[in-house]
């Protein structure tokens, strides 16, 4: 067995570690930290199969991203976690079947795409000197350019569409316009009105009846 063939051995039993921690980690800080170890494992996959430039993307996109976003999320939101974990185990079987119906599929893609590669250094061939990044970059912008530019359209829709969902007026919030609070005046802040009494006080009792009331009791 090469050193490569082991540390692909290694790097994925850590990753299915991981990925099982990921699930079934009680603190959703954990969870995450673990989220962030599976996706190391698999940039470090993508290396061993000469898949550089979609290693570094995972690390810097999900890792030094996405992860750290969630990290965030889940700090400052202080879920409680019981509430969530709530009837788990009610919904647990249907999850696993689930997921073996998914497994199974995707190992009958993938299976097939390995039979049909006889050598397997085909598949690590570079034609024309050019490197992965310079080949997946050819062949992203010229055959599959109009894919490319509908993902984006959409993620530009997607952006856009948070945005307005998230800076709609609410009537539930007390919202004050910026440009009110700049051109507001001083005499506009307060305004001293003058009102009768609307119930005339008690007269003051004398200290002196005050007393006697004292030592009569």
């Amino acid at each position: 067995m090469s050193v490569t063939t082991g540390l692909f051995y290694v790097f994925s039993a850590v990753l299915l570690i991981a990925a099982f921690r990921v699930i079934t980690a009680r603190n959703p800080v954990h969870a995450a930290l673990f989220l962030v170890l599976t996706f190391f494992q698999a940039s470090m996959i993508w290396m061993l199969l000469k898949a550089e430039f979609l290693s570094i993307t995972l690390v810097l996109v999900y890792v030094g991203a996405v992860m750290v976003l969630f990290l965030f999320v889940v700090m400052m939101m202080d879920i409680n976690v019981e509430n969530l974990r709530v009837g788990f185990w009610n919904h647990f079987p249907f999850a696993a079947a689930v997921g073996v119906v998914i497994a199974l599929e995707m190992a009958a893609v993938l299976l097939g795409g390995f039979r049909a590669v006889d050598d397997p250094n085909a598949a690590l061939a570079t034609p024309g000197g050019l490197s992965n990044t310079q080949q997946l970059g050819k062949l992203i912008y010229t055959e599959y350019i109009y894919p490319l530019e509908i993902a984006a359209a959409i993620l530009l829709v997607a952006m856009i569409a948070a945005i307005a969902l998230t800076l709609r007026e609410r009537k539930d919030s007390k919202y004050v316009s910026p440009g009110d609070q700049v051109r507001v005046k001083a005499q506009d802040r307060m305004t001293v009105l003058k009102m009768e009494a609307t119930q005339e006080a008690p007269a003051p009792v004398p200290p002196e009846a005050a007393t006697t009331t004292e030592t009569k009791a």
